[in-house]
């Protein structure tokens, strides 16, 4: 079974992802070679090691005299990783995944080989460049998770530690980048580079998932109350937006009640709580956060999947 649907060679779906997977990887390697890299930032990952190996073998060879180039050793890195992964896990990397480790690498060395300054960062402040290099790396691998392929390398690890333990696979991935960024402590001996490394790794997170399930601001509301036929139409014919009964029964008085779902934009809570605060002050309501909104009247669900 694999982990990723082929897709029709040269179809519009193709070509789509396979934009995705190149612009993506552009921009990741754009976030390491001016951001994260001249600080000696580790925020995990394949590269989070290469970036150690760089400057620890700089001066050692010849050939290399600024160190081994990180894209070179980070693609030594996926290959066989990619290669044990499909041998304990079976076929679940497809080509995406391949031609996203590849490129990423590519792109890094060759920006950095044509860079007039080098390893010289783009911004001198650390804390700048970890919050525009944790974006940068975090949009371009939302990106790629786009084109429904995968980002190898240190996933990979923790995939195959899960297999053969109990453990959940988001924990593993924290527990392997954690033990990367650790490793910049011992190899570099400075404090400052692990904590900086944690910042990236955190703000590459939030930036992959405003990529994947965009920035939304609208808000999920809950509402009981006795007025709930009141607060109905106010919905409806006043803000324009739809919802759902739900059926539920008090705990302590053990009444049947009428819960209200519904999904409305921030400026709309403050407009619908104060209605109902005039016709009932003893209402009970519930305001969440929503992170993605799929369905009639948002993002279709279909037009997601097929983009």
């Amino acid at each position: 079974m694999t982990f990723v649907p082929n897709d029709k060679i040269f179809s519009l779906k193709w070509f789509k992802d396979y934009s995705l997977i190149v612009i993506g990887s552009f921009i990741l390697a754009v976030g390491f070679v001016f951001f994260i890299s001249p600080h000696r930032i580790v925020p995990g990952g394949v590269y989070g090691i290469a970036i150690v190996v760089h400057y620890m073998t700089q001066g050692m060879f010849s050939f290399w005299p600024e160190g081994i180039p990180i894209g070179l050793f980070g693609l030594i890195l996926n290959i066989p990783l990619t290669i044990m992964g499909v041998k304990v896990l079976g076929p679940r990397f497809g080509i995406k995944t391949v031609v996203g480790f590849v490129l990423s690498s590519v792109f890094m060395d060759l920006i950095t080989y044509m860079r007039v300054d080098g390893d010289a960062p783009l911004v001198p402040d650390v804390l700048l460049s970890c919050v525009f290099g944790g974006v940068l790396v975090g949009f371009g691998l939302g990106l790629i998770f786009k084109s429904r392929a995968t980002s190898g390398g240190s996933d990979i690890i923790a995939m195959m530690i899960a297999k053969h333990t109990r453990m959940q696979l988001g924990q593993l991935m924290i527990y392997v980048d954690s033990t990367i960024v650790l490793l910049s402590l011992v190899a570099f001996k400075d404090w400052q580079i692990p904590l900086y490394s944690w910042v990236v790794i955190f703000i590459t997170g939030r930036a992959i998932d405003i990529v994947l399930e965009g920035s939304d601001y609208n808000k999920a509301l809950m509402i009981i109350s006795n007025k709930h036929e009141d607060i109905r139409n106010k919905i409806l014919v006043d803000l324009e937006r739809g919802g759902t009964y739900l059926k539920g029964t008090g705990m302590y008085t053990g009444e049947d009640k009428e819960i209200i779902y519904t999904i409305v934009s921030r400026r709309e809570v403050a407009i619908l709580e104060e209605y109902i605060n005039s016709i009932d002050p003893n209402a009970f309501i519930t305001v969440m956060d929503t992170h993605e909104i799929l369905g009639e009247g948002f993002q279709s669900l279909k037009h997601k999947v097929d983009q």
